[in-house]
């Protein structure tokens, strides 16, 4: 494996050439599906679980703003905000990750690329997106969570909003945020786009606010509208 440690050079150069590969792979997959907001969260909630009818209607309230919903392509809260987009006929996509015990996509997916690699796999699912909603969830989610708040405290990517959904499930974490933010290893700037909420509704409004008007996007018609959706984001040229 790659990160198992040093290797031969000739391995290492091996491995390059594939990483190299996937993220071709990967953004020629990608490349068309649109302005997306990505949703993260466990695998792990069943679909009568009340986190994965939250992530369900999460996924409809942003395939309504007209954005492709994209998340890691599995079960659980995956599934829910894929399958609520499809619900009000927007588009869903997927980016899957190869696993020991085998993650299998769920079907509610337009478009579906399986990487090796977490790290090529998290590039994918930041360099589409407009914001980034985070779900209850556990390591992976915390991951995914920090790994989009750094990219813009360091500004390697734009200020774009990240919602934290469910503010019972995630009261331990904001208070270590204060607390980061009272002992001045983080500044409260960085926490200003993140919106701690239980309300759908507040969230799309967030969403708004600090992705659609703040980045220019405008909405267009689609060619065939569904009659939930009407109206699709797309950039403003």
């Amino acid at each position: 494996m790659f990160l198992e440690g040093p290797r031969p050079r000739r391995l290492e150069l091996y491995s390059v050439l594939g990483i190299a590969r996937e993220f071709i792979r990967g953004f020629r997959a990608l490349h068309f599906v649109g302005p997306c907001v990505t949703v993260f969260g466990s695998a792990r909630f069943a679909p009568d679980q009340p986190y994965y009818e939250l992530a369900r209607n999460v996924g409809r309230g942003l395939a309504r703003m007209g954005f492709t919903v994209m998340t890691g392509g599995g079960p659980g809260i995956m599934e829910a905000a894929n399958r609520g987009a499809q619900d009000v006929g927007g588009m869903s996509v997927g980016c899957n990750i190869e696993l020991p015990v085998e993650q299998k996509l769920n079907p509610y997916l337009d478009r579906a690329v399986t990487f090796r690699h977490f790290f090529v796999r998290k590039v994918m699912l930041v360099k589409y997106s407009y914001a980034f909603v985070i779900m209850p969830g556990g390591l992976g989610t915390m991951d995914e969570f920090f790994e989009a708040a750094v990219l813009i405290q360091t500004r390697k990517i734009r200020s774009f909003p990240i919602v934290v959904m469910d503010t019972t499930y995630w009261r331990p974490l904001l208070a270590l945020l204060n607390e980061m933010v009272r002992a001045g290893t983080i500044d409260e700037a960085d926490l200003h786009l993140c919106l701690f909420t239980d309300s759908v509704e507040e969230a799309m409004a967030h969403i708004e606010k600090h992705a659609v008007a703040e980045f220019g996007l405008v909405r267009h018609s689609l060619p065939k509208p569904s009659p939930l959706l009407g109206e699709k984001v797309t950039e403003k040229s």
